[in-house]
């Protein structure tokens, strides 16, 4: 199993919190992990959105990541971690859609204290 680790919101850049934010992917969805970088006011950083509950041919994590991940999405927010040092938010489920993209994208925003409507998503539907 790879190496999780907690990511604070308040530990991300300022510029997430500020101003228009385009979260874009960068490998399709459809499958547990998608690839993906935030980038706003000349800066940029990854962000990955991950099926938390994908088993094959290994689990993706641990019971109580799992377990985490479930909470947070049933209070209405999104769990951070570093998954492999890149910021990765973990989704119930095995494949991820448009709808989940576009859910955690506005659980992160309102996670730094952004406007839901100040973000906006670029998807790739094939790759």
């Amino acid at each position: 199993m790879t190496q999780w680790s907690p990511a604070d919101p308040f530990d991300l850049p300022d510029w997430l919190g500020l101003g228009p934010v385009i979260w874009r992917a960068l490998s399709p969805l459809g499958r547990p992990s998608v690839r993906g970088e935030l980038t706003g006011d000349g800066a940029s950083i990854v962000c990955d959105l991950l099926a938390i509950d994908e088993a094959w041919p290994v689990p993706v994590a641990d019971p109580a990541l799992r377990t985490a991940a479930h909470e947070a999405w049933r209070r209405g927010d999104v769990d951070l971690v570093e998954y492999d040092g890149r910021l990765t938010l973990p989704l119930p489920g095995c494949s991820l859609t448009a709808d989940d993209a576009l859910v955690a994208i506005a659980r992160l925003a309102r996670a730094v204290g952004a406007d839901p409507a100040t973000y906006g998503v670029l998807l790739t539907l094939c790759g």
